[in-house]
């Protein structure tokens, strides 16, 4: 029951994100907003009663959105300097890439960090996710494969990550 509440508290929050700033001269949210949004919500955490969060317990802590932000700074910094690796490789005459796959670990062992990782990293240009398994192997295809070494491999690709997912998801 907490776990569906959360569900709605967060999808309401969003929905009072996206409607604001108001649109009366009031500056109040209408009650016909708030009431569409309760109604969305409410639907939402219905419909997504399987897909919910694997603990609730920390889920109001403040220090985990200070974490996110600073994650959300970091992974754009790693995406645009990936961008600018992959135009370079791209517009070499020589196109100097060497593509592989390669199996990395990580530390993380809840699915929603393994899954944000595993996303972040798929984010990241140069790089993707091909399979990522419970007991925290990646299987990543990189464009420029420097190592096949399981753990340099992860200290290239997943560690500059995996130190603030663990905080957000702790």
């Amino acid at each position: 029951m907490m776990r569906r509440l959360a569900l709605f508290l967060l999808c309401f929050a969003v929905w009072i994100v996206l409607v604001w700033p108001p649109r009366d001269e009031t500056g109040a949210l209408r009650l016909a907003d708030l009431s569409a949004g309760a109604l969305a919500a409410l639907l939402a955490a219905a419909v997504m009663r399987e897909f919910t969060f694997e603990k609730t317990r920390g889920l109001l802590d403040p220090r985990r959105y200070l974490w996110l932000a600073a994650y959300g700074v970091v992974l754009l910094f790693y995406i645009v300097k990936a961008n600018f690796d992959v135009a370079y490789r791209v517009l070499h005459p020589a196109m100097p890439i060497r593509p592989g796959i390669v199996k990395v670990r990580t530390s993380l062992r809840s699915a929603s960090a393994i899954t944000a990782l595993a996303n972040s990293i798929t984010l990241t240009p140069g790089t993707l996710t091909v399979e990522a398994t419970a007991d925290g192997w990646l299987y990543v295809h990189w464009i420029h494969v420097t190592t096949t070494d399981p753990e340099e491999a992860a200290r290239h690709i997943v560690s500059r990550f995996e130190w603030f997912i663990s905080r957000i998801f702790a």
